[in-house]
């Protein structure tokens, strides 16, 4: 068999060359053409999927290593009997990390607590069950809204859409989907914005269709919202830079680029193409390439707040760096633009999840010692 696949995909040759010949190639060269006498075909998000790639290939597989599929043509594959896998809940951590670097970034910018303060979660499926409980580590109170869960659940927990939006930070971790019931495409259109507690933060991480351009920009502009996270955008990669400059964090939708959640995404996909062709697999990925990714951060005897909470987190991850690099658009040309965006997101730095890290309590315990464990960073004590 012949296997193309995306070549920002980490161990894109290793993890499918069981099934046979593997083709890696850029993104931009992944065409109808290049995928005409395919087996099997691995992309990103960045690559469309329908009838105009792949009419007249012999492609009988499709994976994207992904936890979205919006930019795949499932009815197409689907009438086409190609088989279909993606990766949901593969960076799931990364983006919950996310969420958390972004509150604690802003908190200390405004010089605010967020013990106390109450967060409004958008879908709690995969990324938003991780946001739930990161956030009651932190000490603030959650309330959770999930139409198709609460129907299948029947738990009271969940609660409608404009019943938490009285919360002091609302974040978004819904699919794109553009119709039925829970159609979420402009789900947070300016009505809804304007429904939100005024002086509020709002943060999206999931697709930039979900929060519709124009209607944020005037809530910014009017001091509705005090605040704004936004990794991902409306027409990425030609994103507004009006909106960019207004915007309290905005980063080129890397919230689930870590190097972890990639892996995690590659092994669901290989595993599933394998089982579709009925192929043992037999893979299993290297996860510490770089022996300096792992890192290990000490504590002196009572450190505390919320700063220094920000200071561990930021020697795994730092928003800022992501922020600064996309502001560096808007002085760019226009027609040069997409192109930086893309190359934010295709040369993404090696970035490692908090459980690659340990935190050394020197003195005894920290008060921030269980916060951080609650977070995924494994605890040492000094001295055994």
């Amino acid at each position: 068999m012949k296997i193309i696949v995306d070549s920002k995909i980490p161990f894109a040759r290793e993890a499918f060359a069981d099934l046979g010949e593997v083709g890696v190639i850029d993104t931009q060269a992944i065409t109808a053409q290049a995928v005409r006498d395919a087996d099997a075909l691995v992309v990103r998000s960045e690559t469309r999927v329908d009838e105009r790639l792949l009419a007249g290939s012999a492609v009988k597989f499709v994976g994207t290593s992904t936890i979205g599929f919006d930019h795949v043509d499932t009815s197409y594959l689907q009438a086409r009997h190609i088989g279909f896998a993606s990766a949901p809940g593969s960076n799931a951590n990364s983006v919950g990390e996310y969420v958390v670097a972004a509150l604690l970034a802003l908190a200390t910018r405004r010089k605010e607590s967020l013990a106390g303060k109450t967060l409004g979660v958008v879908g709690v499926g995969n990324v938003g069950s991780i946001v739930v409980r990161f956030a009651r580590a932190l000490g603030m109170r959650v309330l959770k809204n999930d139409p198709p869960l609460a129907r299948q659940t029947g738990d009271e927990t969940y609660l409608p859409l404009d019943d938490i939006l009285a919360a002091d930070i609302v974040t978004l971790h819904v699919p794109l989907t553009m119709a039925g019931v829970d159609r979420t495409f402009h789900l947070f259109d300016e009505h809804r914005i304007g429904i939100m507690k005024r002086g509020s933060i709002l943060i999206n991480t999931s697709r930039g269709g979900v929060v519709d351009t124009e209607g944020l920009g005037r809530a910014i502009d009017s001091g509705h919202l005090s605040g704004t996270v936004l990794d991902v955008w409306e027409g990425e990669p030609g994103i507004d830079a009006g909106l960019l400059s207004r915007v309290s964090l905005g980063t080129p939708h890397i919230a689930g680029y870590s190097f972890d959640g990639k892996v995690n995404g590659v092994v669901m996909i290989q595993k599933a193409a394998c089982a579709f062709f009925g192929a043992p697999s037999r893979w299993v990925p290297c996860t510490s390439p770089d022996p300096g990714s792992r890192r290990s951060v000490e504590l002196s005897r009572g450190a505390s707040g919320e700063s220094a909470l920000l200071d561990v987190i930021r020697t795994c991850y730092d928003i800022g760096i992501d922020d600064n690099d996309l502001r560096k658009l808007t002085g760019l040309p226009i027609a040069e633009r997409p192109a930086y965006f893309r190359r934010l997101r295709a040369g993404y730095r090696l970035r490692r999840e908090f459980p690659n890290s340990s935190v050394v309590a020197t003195e005894g315990d920290t008060p921030l010692a269980g916060v951080l464990k609650a977070l995924g960073f494994r605890i040492e004590h000094a001295g055994g």
